[in-house]
């Protein structure tokens, strides 16, 4: 039986898509493609637009792509939907990861059906070594896997009524 519950946690997917998207269109609405704003030593603001998945990978793969990982974040955002209705009361902090995650996808999703590719703006860099430019969206789904692999090392699993002594 589902555990609406845990849906209450679709409020984070919520915030995490709507700093993403507010973000991106400030971006784009302020800055030309490839322009690139000093922040910090170490860190740029750059817009970018990224065909491709992570790292820009399969970005010069002729449009397929596009249709590819939007298909794909819309079955991995249906699938985490189900997954975090139906976690048990002491999974918090997986609900969390899923919730984060979630927004993450729906946030990059919108930008592949809305424009074909996806808006990248935070640029880390040291000397002339420069990691992908990335989003908030990124973050939201880096954090989320890294809290599952927390998760999935028991680090802040709280107990299920049948081990509680």
């Amino acid at each position: 039986m589902p555990n609406v519950s845990k849906l209450k946690w679709l409020w984070l997917s919520a915030l995490a898509l709507g700093l993403d998207q507010a973000s991106k269109l400030t971006v784009s609405g302020a800055m030309q493609l490839y322009e690139s704003i000093p922040v910090l030593p170490y860190f740029n603001l750059t817009y970018m637009r990224n065909t491709g998945a992570a790292f820009s990978f399969l970005s010069e793969a002729g449009g397929w792509q596009r249709w590819f990982f939007a298909a794909l974040a819309l079955v991995i955002s249906v699938v985490m939907t189900f997954w975090l209705a139906r976690l048990k009361p002491h999974e918090t902090l997986l609900a969390i990861a899923l919730s984060l995650v979630l927004g993450g996808a729906i946030g990059n999703l919108i930008d592949r059906l809305a424009y074909g590719y996806v808006i990248d703006f935070l640029d880390v860099y040291y000397q002339d070594w420069h990691w992908p430019a990335f989003n908030i969206a990124d973050s939201a789904i880096v954090l989320g896997v890294g809290l599952m692999i927390a998760e999935s090392f028991g680090i802040g699993r709280g107990k299920a009524p049948d081990d509680i002594e």
